[in-house]
């Protein structure tokens, strides 16, 4: 039985790799993943807010300290030192050295010249590939959708004319016409696509008057949604596709791969189970595999995409109807 897939240009055993998240922020925590048979990681996102809050803390730190004391350069941090990013690129090579699998960085950057600088970082730190993750909060009045996109895929561009490693773009779903817009990013150079980023959830606190956060772990229930965007890409762009949240077993990771995914990145399933969960799910999918007597993933990749579909905005439409008759 053939698991293997192709993610990134990369050649992978099989389609289960760690996603971005808290998983990868310790070094035995990482090993144990590769141990468990993780077939890539992606480390947490590093924020460009955060480094240049950083920064700006340390040079003001530095200022003051001068000029109150004569003698305080000789303790005062440096200006020009940067927490943040030193401290995350000497993670990504602490995990490349402790693995044997490939580790992928994770970049949000709030500015044209962070996104392509700090990628840059990782790139020359040994990220085997970058994922941007993409977000935009759609709260700006004066900014239209297709400026928010041409922007998105102006950061995409960008970024591939400035690295050789690969880089995979992370997305929302909640773009006006989203196969259109990871059309426009896979002709940017986009070699993967990410599908989706999981939002925090908002409540508000009626007697204290504060706005509540809360991140809560997937289940299987969040899949559909990532289901069919991998579906309307699936054979319609080159970019390898991945699906995050929602993958909790075997029969997910069927399902993710006839929508069209070459790979699933988990999270939540592994925090709630451990980094043993990983085998887990392999054995699910392999039994799977055997009893409905398929000898490979690539066989079976894209078979439920949109692709198939003679026009896919009908067969949308009729379901639609369909359901709510």
């Amino acid at each position: 039985m053939n698991l293997e897939t192709t993610y990134l240009g990369l050649r992978l055993p099989h389609p289960l790799i760690v996603g971005a998240g808290p998983l990868t922020d310790d070094i035995d925590m990482s090993r144990a993943l590769e141990d468990q048979g993780a077939a890539a990681l992606v480390l947490r996102s590093m924020f460009e807010e955060e480094i240049t809050g950083e920064q700006m803390a340390a040079f003001f730190s530095s200022e003051t300290h001068d000029d109150s004391f004569a003698e305080a350069t000789s303790y005062a941090p440096e200006p020009e030192f940067a927490f943040g990013p030193d401290e995350y690129l000497e993670h990504l090579r602490r995990v490349k050295a402790a693995v044997g699998i490939p580790v992928m960085a994770s970049l949000n950057g709030s500015t044209m010249g962070g996104w392509t600088s700090y990628a840059q970082l990782l790139e020359q730190a040994g990220a085997d590939a970058v994922e941007l993750h993409l977000y935009h909060a759609a709260s700006d009045l004066s900014l239209s959708a297709a400026e928010v996109e041409s922007q998105m895929t102006q950061i995409v561009h960008d970024v591939k004319q400035r690295l050789r490693v690969p880089v995979a773009v992370k997305l929302s779903p909640f773009f006006t016409a989203f196969a259109h817009f990871a059309s426009q990013l896979d002709s940017a150079g986009a070699d993967g696509i990410v599908m989706f980023t999981r939002f925090h959830k908002v409540d508000i606190d009626v007697v204290e008057l504060e706005v509540t956060r809360a991140l809560s772990l997937s289940d299987s229930s969040d899949l559909p949604l990532r289901l069919r965007g991998a579906a309307s890409l699936a054979g319609r762009v080159k970019a390898s596709l991945a699906i995050t949240g929602g993958v909790h077993t075997g029969v997910d990771v069927v399902k993710a791969t006839m929508a069209g995914a070459h790979v699933t990145q988990l999270v939540s399933s592994l925090l709630r189970n451990g980094p043993q969960y990983l085998k887990v799910i392999r054995s699910q999918l392999e039994a799977w595999m055997k009893e409905h007597e398929w000898e490979s993933l690539e066989e079976m990749r894209g078979n439920m995409g949109f692709a198939r579909i003679p026009n896919p905005a009908i067969f949308e439409r009729n379901n639609f109807i369909m359901m709510l008759r």
